[in-house]
């Protein structure tokens, strides 16, 4: 159980494919959160080391746009690298167009130790949504397709 405005990730149902959903206080901190519930469809992201650092920049005309192309971003860095992530540090710049530059912390992909559910082939936008939320904070969230 979480209390009001506290940052956090969860997943919803969506048919065969998994909602992410991320809440802070910012923007960035909810697009950190979306960015954990994206790894924690794929594993436990307490499982995964915050050892080695990733920079990723993208930029979209909207915050719902972007926050795709940040999924994307992710999902492109995991299958190259082979990579987890499990912290991420988000800047979100005023545009037009919106700017974001973050750094993701992992580490390679250990099967043993990670024991990976699925692979995200990418995020979607279906159920696409960044928004505030009643208490001021802010909410996003969207369909990862496995």
């Amino acid at each position: 159980m979480t209390t009001a405005g506290a940052a956090h990730w969860e997943h919803f149902e969506h048919g065969a494919d998994i909602g992410v959903r991320g809440v802070g206080t910012t923007a960035a901190q909810a697009f950190e959160q979306a960015a954990l519930a994206l790894t924690a469809v794929i594993t436990d992201p307490a499982r995964v080391a915050s050892r080695d650092a990733v920079d990723v920049a993208c930029e979209a005309a909207d915050l719902e746009l972007l926050l795709a192309q940040w999924l994307n971003a992710l999902v492109y860095e995991m299958a190259v690298r082979r990579m987890l992530f499990a912290r991420f540090d988000v800047v979100i710049d005023d545009g037009p167009p919106l700017r974001l530059r973050a750094r993701a912390f992992g580490e390679p992909v250990d099967v043993a130790r990670h024991r990976p559910a699925v692979e995200v082939k990418g995020a979607t936008y279906t159920a696409l949504r960044v928004a505030r939320t009643a208490d001021g904070g802010w909410l996003a969230q969207t369909v990862v397709d496995v």
